[in-house]
């Protein structure tokens, strides 16, 4: 390339991405990715090597066609619903080791640029009334700050009920955490059920799903387990047990094939049966957990909970300092 086409390519860099890399144009109209050791790619390159095609074998992987628009991050993968302009699934192994929370929330919500055809945006949920739900949650990719960056990616983004987001959902979220800590490790497949006629938000017409799902699968031996569930995007005070399915409830509901990498004995057996007895329905002790192998500050209080510094970042760039209880490691402002 000309030196006086590199040139160009720094004076219009139109974006930041992940990984320290900026995004340009070409004179001819062509991206591509600067890289901070100074080298560049063509940006379609980089892409392709996201999009996998459906012969991806992961457990956690639900069956995929040829057509499916398979996105593949550090942290998880994800199946792209053009129709619906969201993830129709997310998935990704959860361990024990990475519910240990390194990096803050980035807040930076952007659109996923391994998406060819566009996500949402900002303008999409401005004063829609709807929170920009997670589906694979930032807590899950604390882990490092490539992973944590990604989970702000669009694709992971549904449209959720603030008192939904905040409240029951949050709350799954944080016992399948737990359920990390305590099995070690689990895969986990997440999203909306997108079916039929859907209300929309935004120029892009982004679906407000009914229902959000979550599946988890426990494959240490020798007690391999599953379990599902089903939530309306609503508020709910109901206990999460009150929503807990079958994992083939979840398919014949979503129109989903989980787990067909495992062998098809196991898959059906496992699929069929809902043991709620065989998962622990204790949230707290996935803060205990996380709080004695991590770095938080931490104070007692007097009933004898154990609360920890709060990991939101403030305005002026310095952590929160408030203590909070809350299972996420966040206070109420966080």
């Amino acid at each position: 390339m000309k030196k006086i086409e590199l040139l160009l390519l720094m004076l219009f860099a139109i974006q930041v991405i992940p990984f320290a890399q900026q995004q340009a144009s070409t004179e001819d109209g062509k991206l591509v990715v600067l890289f901070n050791n100074g080298t560049w790619r063509y940006a379609d390159s980089i892409i392709a090597n996201h999009t996998k095609a459906s012969s991806l074998t992961k457990i956690e992987i639900p069956a995929t066609n040829p057509n499916d628009i398979i996105i593949t991050h550090t942290g998880y993968s994800l199946a792209y619903n053009e129709k619906y302009e969201q993830a129709s699934w997310v998935a990704y192994t959860l361990t024990k080791e990475k519910t240990n929370q390194l990096f803050s929330r980035t807040d930076k919500f952007i659109p996923d640029p391994y998406v060819k055809s566009g996500t949402a945006n900002n303008k999409d949920y401005s004063a829609s009334g709807y929170d920009r739900g997670h589906l694979a949650p930032a807590a899950d990719m604390g882990w490092s700050s490539t992973t944590m960056d990604e989970s702000f990616y669009y694709s992971n983004m549904s449209p959720q009920v603030p008192g939904f987001n905040r409240g029951i959902w949050k709350k799954l979220e944080e016992q399948v955490r737990t359920w990390a800590i305590e099995n070690d490790s689990i895969y986990v497949v997440t999203g909306p059920v997108l079916t039929g006629s859907l209300p929309s938000i935004g120029a892009n017409k982004v679906a407000v799903p009914k229902y959000f799902y979550k599946v988890i699968l426990d494959y240490t031996r020798p007690e391999i387990k599953g379990i599902g569930f089903i939530i309306q995007n609503t508020p709910s005070k109901e206990p999460l047990q009150h929503f807990a399915v079958t994992i083939d409830s979840v398919e014949k509901f979503c129109g989903i094939d989980f787990f067909p990498a495992l062998p098809d004995e196991e898959e059906t057996a496992i699929e069929r049966k809902l043991c709620e007895t065989c998962w622990s329905w204790d949230i707290v002790k996935a803060t205990k957990a996380n709080n004695e192998a991590g770095n938080k500050k931490t104070s007692t209080t007097s009933n004898n909970t154990t609360a920890v510094q709060c990991s939101g970042i403030t305005k002026s760039g310095r952590r929160c300092a408030r203590m909070t209880k809350d299972a996420s490691g966040r206070c109420y402002q966080h």
